[in-house]
Parts: structure tokens; sequence; C-alpha cells
């Protein structure tokens, strides 16, 4: 269900000598980089950088970097990047300097799926030879350290055989957790956010609003604070349903006065060959305007063109 897709008669040596011609003498053309870009899959966009170096002894992403800049040159670099990577190095940057970007801890960690978990971690240790756990270890503290580390391992249930007594049993463990507790008992609601399959989360949470009268993310909001919360709701959200969780996360990223850029690169980078249709169709619901058109409004430049290319139509 993505937007981009691979192009039909591909050819890895061709598309490197166009993106050489593109770059070289003063200036560069952008529309011509922007264009066989965002026309590639990310699999071709791999093989590209390969030819590039064999032909003529170069690293294509420092060449873009060097040709390009600011938000388009994010936007171009991120595009180079195999998918793990991608999500490694949003994570470095989250993660590096002073202060944290939890925002992007939370958005990537709580919406992969196992493999996508596992490659993140391979690749990270590739790309910085540092271990992923023991630096986001490093860096958080409390019960979202803790569900961070759960989510890191990977081993969410995947099976779609769901069992009801186990969904009820869920259900009012999650209950007994929180609104019927003195105080909460976070460890109960790790465990079963963290680990039970997405399928059976989804049940879990009709089961919920049944016994308690109550959606489970109010219950969130009122038994759990700060980023734990707010992980526990990207996790509760993205769990129905992936695709209204970013949905949501790019109209946030662009309502109101000024732009989410690196939310906005990141999302239409990594959801462009997986489910960009889907967010697109439950945006132009929920929102009653297409996510077209939005981007249309709210970037300008090569940028934008490169966004739209990714957003693959207008749902209007």
């Amino acid at each position: 269900r993505g937007s981009v897709k691979d192009f039909p008669g591909f050819d890895a040596s061709q598309d490197a000598e166009a993106l050489y011609n593109a770059m070289k003498g003063f200036g560069s053309d952008k529309e011509a980089i922007l264009d066989l870009i965002t026309s590639r899959s990310n699999k071709q966009r791999v093989e590209i950088c390969q030819a590039y170096k064999s032909l003529y002894g170069k690293d294509l992403i420092a060449d873009l970097k060097y040709e390009l800049t600011g938000k388009f040159e994010r936007l171009i670099v991120s595009l180079m990047r195999p998918p793990a990577y991608s999500d490694a190095k949003e994570i470095k940057d989250a993660i590096a300097g002073i202060g944290t970007d939890e925002k992007c801890l939370i958005e990537i960690l709580a919406s992969r799926t196992n493999q996508e978990i596992h490659d993140l971690v391979a690749a990270y240790k590739d790309a910085y030879e540092r271990d992923l756990e023991a630096d986001i270890v490093g860096d958080t503290s409390g019960h979202f350290k803790k569900m961070l580390v759960v989510l890191l391992q990977g081993t969410r249930e995947e099976d779609n055989v769901v069992s009801e007594d186990l969904v009820e049993q869920d259900a009012k463990d999650l209950l007994e957790a929180g609104e019927l507790k003195w105080g909460t008992d976070e460890a109960q609601f790790i465990y079963i956010l963290g680990r039970r399959s997405k399928q059976h989360l989804r049940l879990v949470f009709d089961e919920y609003l049944k016994i308690s009268g109550k959606p489970i993310e109010r219950s969130i909001r009122g038994e759990l604070s700060g980023d734990f919360e707010k992980l526990m709701l990207a996790v509760g959200k993205s769990a129905p349903s992936t695709a209204e969780y970013f949905a949501e996360r790019l109209y946030k990223a662009m309502k109101g006065l000024g732009t989410r850029d690196n939310t906005l690169i990141r999302i239409m980078v990594s959801r462009s060959e997986i489910d960009m249709l889907d967010i697109r169709e439950v945006f132009r619901t929920k929102y009653e305007k297409s996510l077209h058109n939005m981007i249309k409004e709210d970037t300008s430049g090569e940028y934008k063109k490169a966004l739209l290319k990714l957003c693959g139509g207008d749902d209007e």
C-alpha cells in the first residue's frame, strides 16, 4: 500500500550518471535530482549509490549533501538510506548531545514491526559501533525507559490466532492495574502493551471499553504521565491502526504555526513504500482535507515538490 514502487526498466548505472551530470559544474539541477530519486524505490536507490561509487569512486550521499541544502537536503539524503539505517540515524540524532527528542524515539519504537526493530538494532550497531539498547538506557529513565527496552527486544507476539479468554483477562488486568487501583501498576501496562500482538490488543481495547465504559486512551491519560504516558498512547494508537497513528502525527506536524519538518520528513520517507495510501485515506476521512493539500499549503520549493511526489496523489 505504498505510494512509491519499483521504477520499471530501472538501470542503476544510467541513473548514477544522470545524478552525476545533474551535480557537475556550477550549481545543480535540483529538479532532475528530485524527479529521479522520488520515483525510484529504496532498493533501487541503494543500487544507484553502489553504481555511483563504482563509476566515479565517490560517495553519492556525500555529494548530495554537498550540493543540496536545508530541509530538501535532509529529505533527499533520508531517501537514500536503507530504512533501518534511516531509523538508526534518526534515533542517533534524537539521543545525541544535550536533551533527548523523546517524540522521535516514541514514534519509531512504538510503530515498527519485530523485524524492523531487529534490523534497526543491527543497523545502529553497524553504523555507529554502539549498542542501541545501552544508548537508550543511558539516555532515558523510569517506566519510559523500561517500556522502550521491552519494545527494543522486538518480541511482540505475531500470531493472528487470538484467544478470547486471554483478551478478557488482559482487559480485566489493565482495569485492575489502573482505574480500580489506588496508584497504578505500570508493570502490567508495560507487559500487556509491550508484548501482545496488534490484533490481540485491538480486541483487548474493545473489551476494555465494554467493561470500563471508557476508551483505553482515556485511562492511559488518567493513570500515566510524562513521556511514559505519550509512549503508551502511541502504542495504544498504532496497535489498532498504524495508518491512523501516522495520519495524526502528520496532521499535528503541520497544523498551526510552523511545521515540524523532521517529523514530516521521517514519516513521509519511512511510510512511502509501506502504507502511504492507507495513511492518505485515513487523513482524508479524519481531517476532511487531503494530505496532499495540507503539504502543499504548508511547505514550499523543491522540498514541497519532493514531499508531494512521496505522497503520490491528491484525494480531494
